[in-house]
């Protein structure tokens, strides 16, 4: 008697978590669409400006793309690899989604480093942000992804700190899910912005 009160104390508990889980999950995607909201108007001043030079340099000018590829590629992989540690993560696998998380690190830290490289190269060369309404929303639009992979990568080192000591709780795997959602949006976003902004300006 005193077990199967037990159990269905846990499986109630499991029910509970579950739809606390997907309440999380689906107000997760509501600020998502906010944030779809915040770069469209960050695109869509971009598309306005990318024109105005001023006296300064055009996208033509100053993009590398061979090297924008490179930064392609390392937050490419680090989607990929995201999605090995979720996979890790249903199977329980709690060293596997450690090590699949330090390497999607690792890829979104060499993105930013590649992103604040550039930006450096650029500003030293006298092609900073104030130089022109093109250059203020390329800073803007390349700028605002660049925090939100930022945040991602402070979000990712407090689950991975969190997975090490708590396990794969049901809590730890919905921020995963959640943390997924935002990895990925930003990757989307990426591609826009390398379409849009480098691909175009590039070819004039």
């Amino acid at each position: 008697m005193t077990t199967y009160v037990k159990d269905a104390h846990e499986a109630h508990e499991d029910h509970e978590h579950h739809d606390s889980g997907s309440q999380t999950v689906l107000g997760f995607w509501f600020y998502l669409m906010t944030d779809c909201i915040l770069f469209a108007s960050a695109f869509a001043a971009y598309a306005v400006l990318f024109r105005n030079v001023a006296e300064g340099v055009s996208g033509k000018d100053i993009f590398d793309l061979q090297y924008v590829l490179v930064e392609t590629a390392a937050l490419l992989l680090s989607s990929i690899t995201y999605g090995f540690a979720m996979i890790a993560g249903q199977k329980g696998n709690k060293s596997a989604v450690l090590g699949w998380l330090g390497m999607t690190f690792l890829f979104g830290a060499a993105f930013i480093g590649l992103e604040i490289n550039e930006f450096h190269h650029l500003i030293s060369e006298g092609h900073g942000p104030q130089v022109s309404a093109f250059l203020s929303a390329f800073f803007g639009l390349v700028g605002l992804h660049g925090l939100h992979v930022t945040a991602g990568l402070i979000w990712m080192a407090v689950m991975m700190m969190e997975v090490a000591k708590t396990g794969l709780t049901g809590r730890a795997m919905t921020r995963l899910n959640c943390l997924s959602l935002f990895w990925h949006f930003l990757d989307i976003v990426w591609i826009c912005v390398f379409t849009v902004v480098y691909l175009k300006g590039a070819m004039g």
